[in-house]
């Protein structure tokens, strides 16, 4: 028969997902449930339970008689664990019971509405669990186990193994602040790491300009240091320079682009950069 706790508080859960034991065997979902001593109705039920599994496990599991030494899931969170270890402190004044599954159990908040996101449902917090106890013989052996079938969560609490709260890591003495070496930027300013002013980490000279990449960008209306014309030439000062570093004739002379001179008094169409005939139009 199955028995629903009273509050207690989950650890080690493993009921999203199933988990394969550290000594093998098939993949399950579980979850160990601290239950206060102060909480004597679960446990005395628990111990009911227990003593009812046996009873039916003697012809069922046990060959015809409970054996002397059958192993139950219960175990004072003041004491040991099975391997001769002693509980952690969060088990103190505790019974501690783990109950397992092969299939998903149903897992619920106050709504009963179902809880799918597995973060909702973390070492630490408080649950109600529905549970079911039964006899196994398995490989010599013999005991009672405790079957898992519903969690109902039923308060959040300080997480177990490790787990903080965003407050807890970044907040208080833990935040980002000037005193812990941080400056932020002032207003207009990029907000760059220590020592880095503009795009690339290029720190521009103090009074200058800079562009992106380290840039020097010109004076207004005068080209680039060492960039002067298109294809990087040079024109010597007062004469006007064409593209890729064509030199028109003096005298207004007309000359094509591609370095074609015409005869004297022949017109070029300077679209095309053929000569013209006479009294035709430019382009056609």
């Amino acid at each position: 028969m199955a028995i629903t706790t009273g509050k207690v508080r989950a650890s080690y859960v493993h009921i999203f997902q199933p988990r394969t034991p550290e000594n093998g065997g098939e993949p399950k979902y579980s979850v160990t449930l601290l239950i206060p001593k102060t909480d004597t109705a679960t446990i005395n039920s628990i111990y009911a339970e227990i003593e009812r599994a046996k009873q039916e496990g003697a012809q069922k599991a046990f060959n015809g008689s409970i054996p002397p030494q059958c192993r139950t899931p219960i175990y004072d969170g003041d004491g040991y664990r099975p391997s001769g270890e002693a509980f952690g402190e969060e088990c103190r004044g505790c019974m501690v019971i783990t109950a397992s599954a092969k299939q998903p159990p149903v897992i619920v908040g106050l709504d009963m509405q179902n809880i799918l996101n597995p973060a909702d449902v973390y070492s630490g917090c408080y649950i109600r669990a529905n549970i079911n106890f039964f006899a196994y013989n398995s490989n010599g052996n013999k005991g009672i186990g405790c079957g898992l079938n519903a969690v109902q969560k039923v308060g959040d609490g300080e997480p177990l193994g490790g787990r903080v709260s965003a407050e807890e890591a970044f907040g208080g003495a833990n935040a980002y602040t000037a005193a812990a070496g941080f400056q932020p930027p002032m207003q207009g300013q990029q907000n760059m790491g220590q020592g880095q002013s503009a795009y690339g980490g290029y720190q521009p000279p103090q009074g200058s300009t800079q562009g992106y990449g380290g840039h020097q960008p010109p004076v207004r209306g005068q080209p680039p240091m060492g960039h002067a014309g298109y294809g990087g030439y040079q024109p010597p000062q007062g004469i006007p320079q064409g593209y890729g570093g064509y030199q028109p004739p003096q005298g207004g002379q007309q000359q094509n682009y591609n370095g074609y001179q015409p005869p004297a008094g022949q017109t070029v169409d300077p679209i095309t950069g053929r000569p013209m005939a006479p009294g035709g139009v430019m382009g056609i």
